[in-house]
């Protein structure tokens, strides 16, 4: 489902280059959870920047679900990405001008995704009710506590029914109980919709849910191993 070689990423800082990722190679199998552990600076975010098609690598290759990413454009890069990717942002990045419903429909209007205007609204308060929001669906983000706004933010993730999703740091700005809800919460969505699920975490709890574990030191992988 995705494929890395050679992966590297540079950024100009001051007079010298800064190499953040460097060298990277790996393979992740479809309905793979994988996590991806590292302490501050070791090129996490980065990584997962790059095999989500957020970033250009500044050397190597990103494949997924069979499409290479550099033989495709910015706006191609962005239709596959709407057909075929969710993310999940640390900072949740709703639209804080729409409800938790409209939110929702958002991946699925830039999807162009099949339905009329009615059944798209049915499909997104479904997937909230899924979450535990379904009360909650004419509600906006300030009106959310953080807990309810990532389980918006996941519900809008799995609304294009993505082949892989990726998640920033999920419980990165969560309490301790709450992030517990949304761990089991994404464990749940990925068994029922058979996705492959990459996430960047420092969450000890939470990576020890996942399939397979790769750590990042310096931009390289040190380890990558599978548990259970």
């Amino acid at each position: 489902m995705i494929i890395a070689r050679n992966l590297s990423q540079t950024y100009r800082s001051g007079p010298e280059p800064l190499t953040v990722l460097r060298d990277v190679d790996l393979e992740i199998a479809q309905n793979e959870f994988v996590a991806i552990l590292g302490p501050s600076g070791s090129g996490k975010t980065t990584l997962l920047g790059l095999l989500a098609g957020l970033d250009t690598p500044a050397t190597g290759t990103v494949q997924l679900a069979g499409a290479p990413l550099g033989d495709l454009g910015e706006d191609e890069r962005a239709r596959f990405r709407a057909g075929n990717i969710g993310f999940v942002f640390q900072t949740f990045q709703l639209i804080p001008t729409l409800t938790a419903l409209e939110n929702v429909l958002v991946p699925l209007e830039l999807a162009g995704a099949p339905g009329s205007a009615e059944e798209l609204a049915a499909r997104a308060h479904a997937l909230l009710e899924r979450v535990g929001l379904g009360d909650r669906t004419d509600h906006y983000p300030q009106q959310l506590s953080g807990g309810e706004q990532q389980r918006v933010a996941l519900a809008r993730a799995f609304a294009s029914e993505p082949k892989i999703l990726f998640a920033d740091e999920p419980t990165g700005n969560l309490d301790g109980e709450t992030g517990a809800r949304i761990i089991d919460l994404l464990v749940r969505l990925n068994e029922e919709s058979a996705t492959t699920l990459v996430l960047v975490t420092h969450d000890l709890e939470l990576a020890r849910r996942a399939g397979r574990v790769i750590r990042l030191a310096s931009g390289r992988v040190i380890s990558d191993e599978r548990q259970g």
